[in-house]
């Protein structure tokens, strides 16, 4: 039997942005700077995540 796995962005985070970032920026740490293929992966999913979790601005009517 094949799983797939869900390539969309939950609407809303678990975590809050806060949490998200402070990972995202444990990340860069660990990498030294320079990111591999795997950390650039994680990467661009940490800031899908703090995007969704971000609070939105709201628009003047």
């Amino acid at each position: 039997m094949l799983h797939s796995m869900s390539t969309t962005v939950e609407a809303v985070s678990e975590r809050s942005a806060d949490e998200v970032n402070e990972e995202i920026r444990a990340l860069w740490r660990r990498s030294g700077g320079t990111l591999t293929t795997e950390q650039r992966a994680e990467y661009q999913r940490l800031v899908m995540e703090w995007a969704a979790a971000a609070p939105q601005p709201h628009q003047a009517a």
